[in-house]
């Protein structure tokens, strides 16, 4: 059972899934849903559409250069049989698969690490705006430096016995 990769987002094609479209010049490409299919035929870029691997490897939000990626490798050439390789690689591929999610796990962390310092800023900042809103009304009449000047707007009395009067 080979299991491909969609050519526009790069997940896993099933064998009797997707959708596979051969070129004038024999060039196979396989798409594993009708919305990668769509946006190939409309000669999309699969690095500039934000929920494909292409995308999230060019703009550093996956690893892309991991020794645990050349255990993923196709491979065009037969191996002979041998049933002790096989007994050791299927031995191998929990702990290597243990491997890779640890490295993903610490290249998140990595990346995540200033968001926290930034979203603290942020909030310090709006905070500083908003003050009139946190503060409780008794704590503005204790500290008069805490309110904002109020302004003093006029209103003759003609114009105000007018208004009743309507």
């Amino acid at each position: 059972m080979r299991l491909e990769k969609c050519w526009f987002c790069s997940s896993t094609v099933y064998p009797g899934h997707g959708i596979q479209f051969v070129r004038n010049d024999a060039k196979i490409f396989r798409f594993c849903r009708s919305k990668c299919h769509k946006n190939f035929k409309m000669k999309r870029n699969p690095r500039k559409v934000k929920w494909t691997k292409a995308y999230r490897r060019v703009h550093g939000k996956d690893m892309t250069q991991d020794s645990t990626f050349e255990f993923e490798r196709k491979r065009n050439r037969p191996e002979r049989y041998d049933r002790n390789l096989t007994e050791n690689v299927l031995k191998a591929i929990p702990k290597i698969d243990k491997i890779r999610v640890s490295r993903e796990e610490q290249h998140h962390k990595n990346r995540m690490k200033g968001k926290k310092q930034k979203l603290h800023r942020e909030a310090a900042r709006e905070l500083e705006q908003g003050i009139s809103m946190v503060k409780a009304p008794s704590v503005f009449q204790q500290d008069p430096t805490l309110t904002l000047p109020k302004i003093v707007v006029s209103v003759s009395q003609q114009q105000s016995e007018n208004r009743m009067e309507e």
